[in-house]
This record gives C-alpha cells, sequence and structure tokens, in this order.
C-alpha cells in the first residue's frame, strides 16, 4: 500500500469482481460505488468481470506481468481463494473489498466492511504479509487462507454451506451425514519428527481464528505468525461435537479432549481415509501434507 505523502499520485490496480457474490441485485449499484471510490482515490483500475466459468489465476497472472502491483478483490471468501495461488511468489499486493456472504477473512484481517471504508484502506492501509498454507491429498494441492478439514467437517461442509446461503431444505442431508459418519484412526507426524496416534471424527488445520460463519475456533490461532494450527477432535462424541458446535457461536471453547498443536508441517495418514477439503474445495483422497 502506498503511504499518505503519495496517496495523490496514479495507482493502476486490477479489480477482479464477482457479481454473484453476497446478494446479486445489488451488483450494478455496488460495482458503481466501487469504481467511484477508487476514481475518487486516484486509483486507476481495469476490471474483470468473474463468471461461473472464468479461470482468473491467468488474468490475475497476466495483470502482474503487465506491471499491475495491486489486485483487489471484491467478492466473497471464494473469490478471494481463486486470486491468492496466483499472487503468491510475486510482488504484487492483495487488496479485499468484503462483498460476499461470509466474508470471513476480510473480518479475520481487520478490513472494513463497507466499499468507502475498504477503498480508503487500499491508499491508507498498511502493506503486511500473512501466512498461507499448503495442502496436498493424494495427487492434489491446494493453497489455503482460511483452513483445511479432514472427516466430519470436510463431510457436512457442503449442506451448511447451501443452509448458510438459504437453501434450508439441506438441513437434512446435513443431519443425516453427522448421524452415519464414523471416526477415523489417526497417524499424525508433526514438523518430521513427533508421532500422535489417536481416533477421531474430524481434524482442523486453520489459518486464522475465526473460521467458517465466523467460529473463533482459538483466540490463540494467527495469521502471520509462520505456523498453522493444528486441532485434533478425539476422544468426542457426536453429541460433543454439536455441543462444541453451539457453543462456539458464542467465542472459543476451552475442551481437554480437542489436541491442539502448532506446526509448520504436518503429515496425516487416517484409516479410513478421510475426505479432505482446503478453504471449501474437495481434493483427492490419500496421506495428507500441510504446511
Amino acid at each position: 500500500m502506498l503511504q499518505k505523502a503519495t496517496a495523490h499520485r496514479p495507482l493502476r490496480a486490477k479489480l477482479i469482481y464477482n457479481a454473484i457474490a453476497g446478494r446479486s441485485d445489488e451488483s450494478p449499484q455496488q460495482l458503481a460505488d466501487i469504481l467511484t471510490e477508487m476514481q475518487n482515490s486516484n486509483i486507476l483500475t481495469e476490471v474483470y468481470m468473474v463468471n461461473p466459468n472464468s479461470q482468473v489465476e491467468p488474468v490475475v497472472r497476466n495483470a502482474i506481468r503487465g506491471g499491475i502491483n495491486l489486485i483487489v478483490v471484491a467478492g466473497g471468501d471464494g473469490t478471494i481463494d481463486s486470486v491468492t495461488g496466483a499472487m503468491i511468489g510475486s510482488s504484487a499486493t492483495l487488496g479485499i473489498i468484503p462483498t460476499g456472504t461470509r466474508n470471513n477473512l476480510a473480518f479475520n484481517l481487520g478490513i472494513p466492511d463497507t466499499i468507502p471504508g475498504a477503498v480508503a484502506l487500499l491508499r491508507g492501509g498498511r502493506r503486511l504479509k500473512i501466512d498461507v498454507g499448503s495442502m496436498r491429498s493424494g495427487h492434489a494441492r491446494r493453497w489455503f487462507l482460511e483452513d483445511a478439514t479432514l472427516g466430519l467437517l470436510s463431510d457436512i461442509y457442503p449442506f451448511a454451506d447451501s443452509v448458510q446461503h438459504g437453501d434450508l431444505t439441506q438441513i437434512g442431508n446435513l443431519l443425516s451425514t453427522v448421524v452415519s459418519s464414523t471416526p477415523s484412526r489417526l497417524r499424525m507426524t508433526l514438523d518430521g519428527h513427533k508421532r500422535i496416534d489417536m481416533n477421531a471424527y474430524m481434524v482442523l488445520i486453520a489459518n486464522m481464528p475465526y473460521i467458517g460463519p465466523r467460529f473463533q475456533i482459538s483466540p490463540d490461532v494467527s495469521w502471520n505468525d509462520n505456523h498453522l494450527d493444528v486441532f485434533v477432535f478425539s476422544d468426542m462424541s457426536k453429541l460433543d461435537l454439536i455441543s462444541y458446535a453451539v457453543q462456539s457461536t458464542g467465542g472459543a471453547v476451552e475442551d481437554a479432549r480437542i489436541k491442539h498443536y502448532r506446526i509448520k508441517r504436518v503429515n496425516i495418514h487416517s484409516d479410513p481415509p478421510m475426505p479432505v477439503l482446503a478453504d471449501g474445495m474437495l481434493l483427492d483422497p490419500g496421506p495428507v501434507t500441510a504446511e
């Protein structure tokens, strides 16, 4: 980000705009408001409109190669995730204008939830480095900003996400998935040397203190400590897990059965194999490595 002393110098930016994030009926006015605020801040903006078939990463890489060092995403967490992989290893800066449903990443990073506030941050904010997770499962690899999950959390995510977007017909599928789930035997290696074996319904690998619909998994999780936080929900029944989820809506919940490890790298083998998600995207089954 530029300092205030140079705030009036023109700044080139690529705006990745997702019109179907959040409330799509608001998108025409929303885009107009964003462009007006960016123009008022002397940000010279090239717009790319995201559609369901968009390949966003090549667009971002071409913009960076063309000399644009500010990539601004106006959308939700999924849109931000689709841009992140193309920016890793570059000197470009990611700007966020939260216009999605959850906007959990913006909330974690302290970005204002209004268009004027978020655009003002592009000029007056500090440029920060944040941690990014790398998840490998089977033959698939994905970067993640928020979290990766194994087991029950991965199974129920599509139904919980649909419910949060207003499709209450998925509540039955969510509940039946919880009822039919079984625990797996886990063999974990932390940072290449510490070996752990236990039974669990689910594993959460967090990079942000708040996940999903702003559940605070732990106040100790940080997005800039150069570590990931692994939570293993061991020796807990399904009723325990449901109770934990309900209590978490009011803030972080301490439970001695939830094992917490702060790591740079973790290898996980599960039997039976657990389904794996990284920021809501399904990966191939197989041994997992996160770092």
